[in-house]
């Protein structure tokens, strides 16, 4: 947990000094990192001894400045301040980190791999867009909009949940292991955009979702696009671009959490808590708009079960179908190894 805070940190100073571009606090309008964490600090606190308090007194005002005191002596203890506070710096330190890393992204690696992503996408589904296939079964209208609402709650959920589970959790080390696995998710997402960097079917595809109905997302995704022009060149231009398309963070993080609490939740008054978060974790990964989870999934399954000669000809036919010279050599005999496949990945299929 430590240790990844410090590479991430790391990384983050690292190109900003070779970029020449400022390190920035992409929560800025909330007030200073100093006051900010802190804060959250004490929200966390807050949040764990006033309903322990007022549920031990049965809401009786007069016994409850007692139940606080007990709950404060049992529950937080040395170890438990320690993983408090260590959770939330070290997260704090990963997710600032991840968010200026993400806008160096278009410095760094300014070439996309969008249609080589959405060729495959296409030979996952046999032939067809995955965006036409979601709007045909769920359709445009209410749908849309609940799954508009799912994955904005994501937003929210990024600074609370570590809160949550460090604060509430009966064991420090419940906690300790959500922040790791949130920290974690957060590195190899970062990874992730700089090895195969993507803007996303949503702006490299802007025909699949033109004359949709508007929702919240599509105020976020407009907000992400002018952010990134913005970023790109404006050189007087504050905040942090944020795009990037692949992998998917709303499914990693939604995921660590509906993992974490699947094995750590037991109380029978809140594991519906526990059925909420797959709920929600799938219905994000229906909406989400850049997500590229089916490949890495598709692509293990593809290689698992088929034979090299099978792969080897999808692979042919998708290379057939890819706009970009990227793809060529074509017709390769077998993915044993996936050496082609790392020779795309390394070339770009955007000038």
């Amino acid at each position: 947990m430590v240790a990844n805070a410090v590479v991430m940190t790391a990384l983050a100073i690292i190109c900003s000094v070779q970029l020449g571009y400022p390190l920035r606090d992409p929560d800025g309008f909330l007030g200073p990192a100093w006051v900010r964490l802190p804060a959250l600090i004490l929200l966390a606190f807050v949040a764990d001894v006033v309903p322990r308090s007022l549920w031990r007194s049965r809401h009786q005002l007069s016994r409850a400045r007692a139940e606080a005191v007990a709950a404060i002596r049992e529950h937080w203890t040395r170890e438990r301040i320690v993983l408090v506070v260590l959770g939330l710096v070290t997260f704090y330190a990963t997710y600032v980190s991840y968010r200026n890393l993400k806008n160096f992204l278009p410095f760094v690696r300014p070439h996309t791999y969008d249609y080589t992503l959405h060729a495959l996408d296409r030979w996952l589904l046999f032939g067809n867009d995955p965006a036409v296939v979601l709007h045909t079964i769920f359709g445009t209208g209410i749908a849309a909009q609940v799954f508009s609402l799912v994955y904005l709650l994501f937003l929210p959920m990024v600074p609370v949940a570590p809160a949550v589970w460090l604060a509430w959790s009966h064991r420090t080390s419940f906690g300790y292991w959500f922040v790791t696995a949130d920290c974690l998710a957060w590195s190899l997402g970062t990874a992730s955009y700089y090895l195969i960097p993507t803007l996303g079917p949503n702006f490299a595809f802007e025909w699949l979702y033109t004359g949709l109905s508007r929702t919240g997302v599509t105020q976020l995704q407009d907000a992400l696009f002018y952010g990134r022009q913005n970023i790109r060149y404006d050189p007087f231009a504050d905040g942090v671009q944020s795009v990037a398309g692949f992998a998917s963070l709303h499914v990693a993080i939604t995921l660590v959490m509906a993992l974490v609490a699947h094995h750590t939740v037991r109380h029978r008054l809140i594991t519906g808590h526990r059925i909420s978060l797959w709920v929600f974790y799938h219905g994000g990964r229906r909406r989400e708009p850049r997500s590229r989870r089916a490949e890495v999934r598709g692509l293990s399954r593809a290689a698992g079960r088929l034979p090299s000669a099978s792969v080897g000809g999808a692979w042919s036919h998708l290379s057939q179908q890819s706009t970009g010279d990227a793809w060529r050599p074509a017709n390769c005999p077998n993915l044993g190894h996936l050496k082609n496949y790392i020779h795309v990945i390394r070339q770009g299929d955007t000038p």
